[in-house]
Parts: structure tokens; C-alpha cells; sequence
């Protein structure tokens, strides 16, 4: 029998729901799958089914009595791993890959009493803010199914919208977890460079550039979220300071009068502000101004296109770098077959850099960050489009080309307000602020200082009450 509230519930309710012992876990996953397996013929939003393994968990009475028992959970396939499960980064290369061991995120959450039972889809190897791959196809937004729903944590996106989970996981290393919110109507949150630990695989992403979190409904559920992954662990290269209290506390608290910039013009040429996305900041402005905030309009504080060329010199080596490694476990070599010809000329431009170029890429990059951060210190917050765009249709973001171009026409124009702060390693949070005039998500970013999820936590709480998006519902629910 389905459970038929289980889509008026976040993740914090659906535990309150098992606490009681009004529901049972295995009835909560049970209705997941129903949802997912009625939405995924449209979506496209599942990669791998593991379902006897989640039932079986929702059946163990020593599943973990934590404060997110029997919540269902989707995990990204890319970079995480799920102990004994495929971890394919959607590339043809790593198709025979299984994982060894639970990332680090994976294993707190299964002790807060998550149960995983699928993995979602990803671009190939993950640097494109649609979701489409090779080895996957199209996954489709369930607000218009010839739109993305972002990238790269696109099918975790559509699966929170869709209504199959409250939460699903998602990585950020140029507005992975913020883009496909905006484009779903969801609330993502990139933490701060350090908050989660990328144990055992990494150490290092990007130079603190790429983290993992997730997307949720509610901003609850985030900062849920976080307090359940959140602190490194010995010997990690960015260790940061746990915060002040739980961020589930943050969830209400006033902030205090707060000074915000609202840019609300584009940084990157090839990409103009679309009208109704500008609207959106521009009413996200006069809303933070109702609430008693003073909100400043300010230009965008980067010259974008030296940064991101200079973070994309890096993600490039680092690239290479990895599938230089990766025969150690794969088992042989890559060749031209095995990716998209954006990863090849990637990889190829990662190994073009010597050590001592690598070396100053580095420095380059956060020197420029300095600098932006201490601009942006003046101000409590900053408010900016997530996205300058409304979500594209499917194939614009063409991995046949060669990276370079890529970046130049396709990627760069349209992370422009999200990868400087991948750069940085700032957190930033997209928040759903209003619906296009086709009924298409928008949201908009508000990026805090340094390590400061907290003030972000209690602004999106704001807006989520004054402008509730809790009953918005995509077509693909009717």
C-alpha cells in the first residue's frame, strides 16, 4: 500500500514519522522506489538500483537510531563511493569500477540512519552543468522535460523536485549543488572549503574547490544536512574551525540587521542576464530590505574570466593527474574510446603544464581570491544570480569540443556567478526566489564570508518564510 503523505514531509519529518513509530523505515523506502520506478521512465534520473540492499537496511533493527532514521538517500555517481556498489563517474573508462569502501559523507550519513538505495546521474566525469551522458543519456527536469535540470548533480535534483526523496547528495566543484537547485526549485548548499571531509579517496579536490553536500526542500533539512557530514579529520589539508552550535539552530534565528551587495549584472561576456533571472535578484533585493536588511547594489567584485581560466589550468591537471593513477585500479590505460573528447583534450592540457607552472597556477589563483575576499568583506553577504540563465535545453553544452572552446562558449558564460566561488572556496547557498513566466525555477545565491554557513542557514530561513516554495510542484507530479 503506498504511503500516500510521504511527499508532505521533508527528511526531518518523514524521522519524526519513524520516531514515533508511526511509520516504518521499510514503508518510507518502500515508497521511495514506488516514486522513483513511476518517475524515472520520464526522468532519467537513476543510474544504479540497489533496493534489496536499502530494504534490507530499513529491516535491521540495528539500524542506527539517529536523527535522520529511515530517510531515504540517492548518492551522485560521481567520486563518491558506496561500499560494493558501481562508481562509473559516468564515463565509459570506469564502467567495471566498484567501490571498496563508504566515502566518509556516506558513512556518517548511514549513522544518522539514512538508507541509500540508488545512485543518480551525472554528466560524464562530472564538468558540465547539464546532465547527459554517454553512458546514461538525458536526464530531464520535471519542471519541462526538454530542459536541463542542471549539472553536474542533475539527477539528484530532479529526484528531490520529482518528489522521490526529500534530499539527495550532490558535489560542487563549479556550481554542481547551486545550478541544478536554481534549475529545480530546490534549496543547495556549497559549504565552505573544509566543512566535509572527502575521506578515504581524497584529501584534496581541487584545491578545497570542490566539496559535497546536497540538495533538499527545505532549509531545515540542509542545515540538517550538514550537521550530519560536517568536521575533518586528522591530518586533513583544510581544517576549519566546527561551528558555534548545531546548524539545525541556525534554522530561524534572527540575524540581526545584515549589510548585503546585490549584483544583478553579468561578469562574463557570451552570456547576457536574462530579464526575468535579473527580476528575481532585483526582488530578492526589496524582500531582504522588508526584512530589515540593508541591501546595497554593487558590481560584480571579479574580473571572472583571469580566475576561472586560471582554476580551469588546474582542474585540468588535476585531471590528468587522476587518469594518470587511474590504471592502479581500473586496470589497464584510458584511451580515446573510453571518454568524451572533452576529457581527452583536457587531460592533455592538464600534462602540458610543468610542475612549476602547476606550482604558480596555484599561488595565482589564491592570491586573486584574497584579494575578491577582502573586497567582499565589507559586506555581511552577497547577493547574485545563481545562474545568469533560465535552464537550457538539451545538448548545449557539447562535450565533442575541445576543452578550451568549451570552457570559452559553453561552461564559463554560464558558471560565471558560481565557480569564483569554488576558486575561493567561499560557501554559498541558492535559495528558490520565484517561477518564469514558462514555469521554470529560478533561484539566486547568497554568498557569505569565510566559513560562515551559519548566516547563510538563517537568511535562506528568512526567505523561506516570507516566500514559502514548499507546495510548488513540478508537472511531473500531477
Amino acid at each position: 500500500m503506498a504511503f500516500t503523505d510521504y511527499d508532505k514531509y521533508d527528511a526531518l519529518g518523514l524521522a519524526e514519522l519513524v520516531k514515533k513509530k508511526r511509520v516504518k523505515p521499510r514503508e518510507v523506502i518502500e515508497e521511495a522506489i514506488r516514486r522513483a520506478e513511476a518517475v524515472n521512465p520520464r526522468l532519467n534520473m537513476l543510474t544504479h538500483k540497489a533496493y534489496e540492499v536499502a530494504l534490507k537496511a530499513a529491516d535491521d533493527p540495528k539500524l542506527p537510531d539517529g536523527p535522520l532514521k529511515g530517510v531515504p538517500w540517492l548518492i551522485k555517481e560521481l567520486a563518491t563511493g558506496w561500499k560494493g556498489q558501481p562508481t562509473t563517474n559516468a564515463c565509459p573508462y570506469f564502467k567495471n569500477v566498484v567501490a571498496p569502501y563508504d566515502n566518509e559523507t556516506v558513512r556518517r550519513l548511514k549513522a544518522a540512519g539514512m538508507i541509500p538505495f540508488a545512485k543518480t546521474t551525472s554528466p560524464e566525469i562530472g564538468w558540465a552543468i547539464s546532465t547527459e551522458s554517454s553512458m546514461y543519456g538525458i536526464t530531464r527536469s520535471p519542471w519541462n522535460l526538454d530542459r536541463t535540470p542542471g549539472g553536474s548533480s542533475g539527477g539528484s535534483g530532479a529526484a528531490v523536485a520529482a518528489r522521490v526523496v526529500p534530499m539527495a547528495e550532490g558535489s560542487d566543484g563549479g556550481g554542481s549543488i547551486r545550478i541544478p537547485a536554481a534549475n529545480c526549485g530546490l534549496v543547495g548548499l556549497k559549504p565552505a572549503r573544509g566543512r566535509i571531509s572527502l575521506a578515504p579517496a581524497l584529501a584534496d579536490f581541487w584545491y578545497g574547490g570542490a566539496t559535497f553536500l546536497g540538495m533538499t526542500r527545505t532549509v531545515r533539512d540542509t542545515a540538517a544536512l550538514l550537521d550530519a557530514t560536517h568536521g575533518h579529520l586528522p591530518g586533513e589539508p583544510y581544517q576549519i574551525a566546527a561551528p558555534a552550535r548545531p546548524y539545525a539552530q541556525e534554522v530561524g534565528a534572527n540575524p540581526g540587521p545584515l549589510k548585503i551587495a546585490l549584483v544583478s549584472e553579468s561578469p562574463a561576456h557570451g552570456t547576457k542576464l536574462d530579464p526575468e533571472v535579473k527580476q528575481a535578484v532585483l526582488d530578492a533585493g526589496k524582500l531582504m530590505e522588508s526584512l530589515g536588511h540593508k541591501v546595497e547594489p554593487q558590481p560584480v567584485p571579479y574580473d571572472f574570466w583571469p580566475l576561472y581560466k586560471i582554476y580551469t589550468n588546474i582542474t585540468a591537471t588535476q585531471t590528468a593527474a587522476w587518469f594518470d593513477g587511474a590504471p592502479a585500479y581500473v586496470g589497464r590505460e584510458a584511451s580515446w574510446e573510453d571518454m568524451a573528447p572533452l576529457y581527452w583534450t583536457m587531460i592533455y592540457k592538464g600534462r602540458s603544464f610543468s610542475g612549476k607552472e602547476h606550482s604558480n597556477h596555484v599561488e595565482i589563483m589564491r592570491q586573486m581570491s584574497r584579494a575578491l575576499l577582502t573586497k567582499m568583506a565589507a559586506y555581511d553577504a552577497w547577493l547574485m544570480p545563481t545562474v545568469p540563465m533560465l535552464p537550457r535545453t538539451h545538448g548545449y553544452y557539447d562535450m565533442s569540443l575541445h576543452v578550451d572552446e568549451y570552457d570559452d562558449t559553453r561552461m564559463g558564460p554560464d558558471c560565471c556567478f558560481t565557480a569564483p566561488f569554488n576558486a575561493t572556496g567561499s560557501p554559498a547557498i541558492s535559495v528558490p526566489m520565484s517561477w518564469s513566466k514558462d514555469n521554470l525555477p529560478i533561484g539566486v545565491q547568497f554568498v557569505g564570508r569565510d566559513c560562515d554557513e551559519a548566516t547563510l542557514i538563517r537568511i535562506a530561513a528568512q526567505i523561506e518564510k516570507a516566500r514559502p516554495w514548499i507546495d510548488k510542484r513540478p508537472p511531473v507530479c500531477s
